[in-house]
């Protein structure tokens, strides 16, 4: 007869073409950094067609850089508009060619940005990744509830030239070829309470700390875990092409996902490494409205 536990392994039977991307360790274009439980950290460049050669990706949660003039250890920041767009192409094409046919990719990026003439961010980078094969299905707006920290007003208390600034990113729902999931493990985690709130499209949480992280633009765990338990099932194989500080891997793993990233900076892959290690099935979130605690549970590899 069989028990609840044989369901439960039935449940999480890996097929190994599926997750053949994990039987990979280091190649020509990516070395392996780390491996823990269900993450795996490869230290390459996106920008490189050649890092993987399959479609393995169900969900890509990223923040790319901004283009902003963050003093990022191996990423040049201050690049001319076209050349951002230029570098923006080549990556989002990569994580195109990478991803399964019914991949999601949410995209958090600005709004707009002022730094060097004012640009249409969002508006041009969501246009691209249609340009290159992404559907559209979505924005939400995550209300960062920066507006304290304003240092640029343009013409102060003047309608000779001022700046008008929205405290607010944009996190941009996108897909490959079908927007209805149909493979995978068709176990969803999220509850009621959550899957209500978060189909709003407006999320309110504050950022996160670049101190307490040691990273020059972290983005919270909130992000990736809300995204994650909204737009993927339990075992999907959850990406991050700039991996930074290790934040969606570490939501990735505690949401029972496989998580997979790709950081090019060994500084930055060691702090990556250090949180995973530390943080992975440690995370408890709390719903503010229900008072109710979700503690994840962890998978097996």
């Amino acid at each position: 007869m069989k028990t609840s536990l044989d369901k439960k392994v039935k449940d999480y039977e890996i097929n190994n073409d599926y997750f053949n991307v994990l039987g990979e360790q280091s190649s020509a274009w990516r070395h392996e950094y780390l491996r823990h439980k269900n993450t795996i950290l490869f230290r390459g460049d996106v920008l490189n067609e050649n890092t993987f050669d399959k479609e393995f990706i169900d969900l890509i949660v990223t923040s790319p850089p901004y283009n902003v003039d963050i003093q990022y250890n191996s990423n040049k920041d201050d690049l001319s508009y076209e050349q951002y767009l230029d570098f923006s192409e080549k990556w989002m094409t990569n994580c195109f060619k990478w991803s399964k046919t019914q991949a999601r990719f949410l995209l958090n990026i600005p709004l707009d940005k002022n730094k060097g003439g004012q640009k249409s961010v969002g508006a041009d980078l969501t246009s691209l990744a249609q340009k290159i094969g992404w559907k559209y299905h979505s924005t939400i707006i995550w209300n960062e509830g920066n507006i304290s920290r304003r240092t640029a007003w343009g013409s102060w208390l003047s309608a000779s030239a001022p700046y008008v600034i929205a405290p607010v990113e944009l996190i941009v729902v996108l897909f490959k070829d079908n927007w209805k999931k149909t493979n995978g493990s068709k176990n969803s985690d999220i509850s009621k309470e959550d899957f209500m709130e978060w189909t709003n499209g407006l999320w309110t949480f504050n950022g996160e700390s670049k101190k307490r992280i040691g990273h020059p633009a972290p983005f919270p765990i909130q992000l990736p875990h809300r995204g994650i338990k909204l737009f993927s099932y339990l075992r999907d194989v959850v990406f991050d092409p700039f991996a930074g500080s290790g934040t969606t891997l570490i939501a990735a793993s505690n949401n029972n996902r496989i998580g997979v990233g790709l950081e090019i900076d060994i500084n930055y892959c060691e702090i990556a490494k250090q949180r995973i290690l530390k943080e992975t099935n440690n995370i408890i979130f709390s719903n503010e409205k229900t008072k109710n605690t979700i503690r994840s549970h962890n998978g097996v590899l």
